[in-house]
């Protein structure tokens, strides 16, 4: 069954965790504030504005570790995966079911160490999982834009032990979470990556849709 025909558990992806704290009250009112007639505008304003607004912790030399869906907002800072944490707590709180995506990188060319990279997917009616990844523009060779019908990723996965994972989770993955709590500083990061595990199947809350999410790995091309 293609991913489009695949509708999501929705309970499942409105979720509201201790990391994904979409009834937050900031969280609510800056949701609000980004609504829209239709929610394929209030995903793609989302998107922008987490994109646009939330420092990449790396690109802004920023040493502040962020991981709650808050205090990414709070702060104004994130790695992917923290950015990917308040865009999606951003979507659940305007009612859009929700969930996260990741792939294995090298975190600089074509050599480990390996990192995870956060992105996320959003299910939208007339779509179906649509994937994007709200990095953020601020590296030179990433365009990343919110294209229903095209994915704009920020990675291909071209090299040795590079990877994008088929499947689309209702939380983040609990080895990553571990490892970001454990971070003290973005400089820590950088000397030593998260190279996270992903969960053993049976606590993929989105386990039906493992087959369904394929891309050509390879066919990500940096614009």
């Amino acid at each position: 069954m293609h991913v489009n025909q695949y509708h999501p558990p929705v309970a499942d992806f409105l979720m509201n965790t201790a990391v994904v704290d979409c009834k937050h009250p900031q969280i609510q009112i800056l949701a609000a504030s980004l609504s829209g007639q239709t929610p394929l505008i209030r995903a793609k304003n989302c998107f922008d504005w987490v994109r646009d607004h939330i420092e990449h912790s790396i690109d802004f030399h920023r040493e502040e570790v962020t991981c709650k869906a808050s205090d990414v907002l709070r702060i104004g800072t994130g790695l992917c995966t923290a950015k990917s944490h308040l865009l999606v707590a951003l979507w659940r709180a305007n009612q859009i079911p929700a969930g996260f995506c990741y792939q294995r990188l090298t975190l600089d060319g074509p050599n480990p160490p390996y990192c995870t990279h956060g992105f996320t997917a959003v299910w939208l009616d007339d779509w179906g999982w649509y994937r994007c990844d709200a990095r953020g523009n601020s590296k030179p060779g990433i365009h990343c834009a919110f294209t229903p019908g095209q994915e704009n990723l920020a990675y291909p996965t071209i090299y040795n032990g590079e990877q994008t994972y088929p499947d689309v989770w209702a939380e983040p993955w609990p080895d990553l979470l571990a490892a970001m709590e454990k971070l003290q500083s973005i400089s820590q990061y950088r000397s030593d990556p998260i190279d996270a595990c992903p969960p053993v199947a049976d606590l993929c809350v989105s386990e039906p849709t493992a087959p369904n999410i394929h891309s050509a790995e390879t066919g990500h091309v940096l614009p």
